[in-house]
């Protein structure tokens, strides 16, 4: 029997449908994941996803508003439907979509109008009227990241405190001309978009909250890891236009702030033992890609764009 057999069956057993299942109903395929426990679960003419929470995400996951929000997000028709939820374990069942590609940055790049799609989906999202619980504030992040690191015995790498000064101005332009809130996935990974071909649709909402909704653009171009051309697409499909000056410039400064943020959790789940990956290189490999995109030479007027409106 699979080692996690019991714990999937146990939170399963929550479902409407499923009080009694056994193992012996079950086909269960361990899905992708960084840091949690993810199943495709087939029984019972269904098929489930049951999520288990990795060991850790508490200290900087609310669970509570992680339900809360994956709902409002399948009521604005781009996510899938959360069948049972514990807010207290975070253990969570949703309704498998069927027909999709689970997508990463080689998916983005050959499969034919995707870059397009997923704009048109994050657009779906932001403008669905739905309101997010938390407020994603990206430099309160990057504090309350320090704080869980100084807790752990990891260094940061060589210059992170000189770039989180550079981004000064960043904060001022951002502050200087803010955009009006949007339910955001705000952790817009590869992983995290599925693809049935006509549609894209959007899983995951464990970082989610409302935000400028530039970031989840800015932040999927970095995961897919975006040439020009397919970005230029996505940002078609997001605006349905050519984006202006100061869009194009929101998601720039996004691209680079995602890479800064995301530094940290990468050196937390680094610190934490985290056996998905090589966390450490994850971390530093970021950090060297938000550095080189802050010292461009176009980074300065893509600021003073936003600055200006």
């Amino acid at each position: 029997m699979y080692e996690h057999t019991d714990t999937i069956l146990s939170t399963l057993r929550n479902t409407t449908g499923f009080e009694d299942i056994t193992p012996p109903e079950c086909k269960i395929t361990r899905l992708g994941g960084l840091t949690n426990l993810v199943h495709l679960v087939e029984a019972r003419d269904a098929r489930v996803i049951v999520r288990i929470p990795g060991e850790g995400t508490d200290e900087y996951i609310d669970r509570a508003i992680e339900v809360t929000n994956s709902k409002a997000a399948w009521r604005a028709g781009i996510s899938a439907e959360v069948l049972f939820a514990d807010a207290g374990s975070g253990d969570m069942v949703t309704r498998a979509i069927d027909g999709i590609e689970t997508m990463t940055p080689a998916l983005f790049k050959s499969r034919s109008g995707s870059p397009w799609r997923a704009g048109t989906a994050l657009a779906k999202l932001h403008n669905s009227g739905e309101t997010f619980e938390f407020r994603f504030e990206l430099f309160a992040m990057i504090d309350d990241y320090l704080e869980v690191l100084e807790t752990k015995d990891v260094e940061l790498p060589d210059g992170y405190a000189e770039v989180v000064k550079a981004a000064e101005p960043v904060k001022e332009a951002l502050a200087a001309n803010p955009a009006k809130l949007a339910p955001c996935h705000c952790d817009p990974l590869c992983e995290n978009f599925l693809d049935d071909g006509d549609v894209m649709w959007i899983v995951d909402w464990e970082y989610s909250g409302m935000n400028d909704p530039l970031w989840d653009v800015g932040d999927l171009s970095v995961e897919a890891e975006m040439d020009e051309a397919q970005e230029d697409e996505l940002l078609r499909g997001y605006f349905g236009r050519a984006p202006t000056a100061e869009e194009k410039g929101r998601v720039v400064i996004y691209k680079a702030m995602c890479d800064l943020l995301w530094t940290l959790w990468g050196l937390i789940q680094h610190a934490d033992d985290n056996p998905a990956e090589n966390f450490w290189a994850y971390a530093t490999t970021r950090f060297e890609r938000c550095k080189a995109l802050m010292q461009s030479d176009a980074f300065a007027s893509h600021v003073a764009a936003v600055k200006v409106g």
